[in-house]
């Protein structure tokens, strides 16, 4: 029954890559630039939560704590840095990005030093395990926490004036500032929220890998970015299912045919040929 723990570990391993892709995809729908410091975000979550940790706090309040911080510093990103050059084309954010996501590594090495750091937390969960399976309780956290944001995230698009004042712009922003939305406002609490998936996300894979360092955001950045090309480019849905097919088409590459090709490399292989054959994405739309 090997086929049943990979689907498992597929899932958990899909789980880690919808914290930061959702967010990801959040900013991207509405302002169509990708948002490469939003995987500098996912690290601060993680490191600021190990921080508070060791300072004596709680682990709940410790996670609190470093999602309103990390939702903060995202809005500060914006209002700091892109908010001034979104009329300059989407080159010069992009660049920006990638700038700030490297100075942010960068920051983190000066004040938490440049070496792994355990995050061994108590969970109170158990694991679970039977002759054919194994799920650790850190394993079981991210599962539920996963599917607990995701239940949230569709109720708060779908059913709040928020939530569809975040469509309307992600449809069109300028149509929908002529509409009366405050188009600002809603960019802002875009990156508010994303921010604390993607902070929610590092703290999870923290806990999950007890380690946590400067640069751990590195291969999730690269790993968002090939979710949002296979969701369809702004599709919430789609990255959150890109996310779980990612996921299980590395898991079962590896263990069918073994490290043949490095699980990152099988990543982008993917999404390279979906872009030869169906460039808008497995969920998306052609944007003409």
């Amino acid at each position: 029954m090997e086929v049943l723990q990979n689907i498992v570990n597929a899932l958990v391993l899909g789980s880690s890559y919808v914290m930061i892709a959702v967010g990801l995809t959040l900013v991207y729908g509405i302002l169509k630039i990708l948002h490469i410091a939003h995987a500098g975000i996912y690290a601060f979550g993680a490191l600021f939560a190990v921080y508070l940790c060791e300072l004596g706090l709680p682990l709940v309040f410790a996670i609190v704590l470093s999602l309103i911080f990390s939702s903060l510093l995202g809005a500060f990103i914006y209002k700091g840095f892109y908010k001034h050059v979104l009329d300059r084309g989407r080159i010069v954010p992009l660049v920006m990005s990638v700038g700030l996501f490297a100075t942010l590594e960068d920051l983190y090495r000066l004040i938490w030093g440049p070496y792994k750091r355990p995050f061994d937390a108590y969970i109170g969960l158990p694991d679970v395990m039977s002759p054919t399976l194994y799920l650790s309780s850190k394993g079981v956290l991210m599962l539920i926490v996963t599917a607990v944001v995701i239940v949230l995230l569709y109720l708060l698009l779908m059913r709040t004036k928020l939530g569809k004042s975040l469509r309307a712009c992600s449809n069109d922003l300028s149509l929908a500032g002529a509409f009366g939305i405050n188009t600002d406002r809603s960019v802002t609490f875009a990156f508010l929220i994303g921010s604390s998936l993607a902070a929610l996300g590092g703290i999870l894979v923290g806990l999950y890998d007890n380690t946590v360092y400067p640069t751990m955001g590195s291969v999730p950045s690269y790993k968002a970015f090939v979710v949002v090309v296979l969701g369809g480019f702004g599709s919430i849905k789609g990255a959150v299912l890109a996310s779980y097919i990612l996921a299980l088409v590395e898991t079962f590459v590896v263990y069918y045919f073994g490290f043949l090709l490095p699980r990152d490399a099988i990543a982008f292989l993917t999404m390279i040929l979906l872009l030869m054959f169906k460039p808008e994405g497995l969920f998306g739309k052609v944007r003409r």
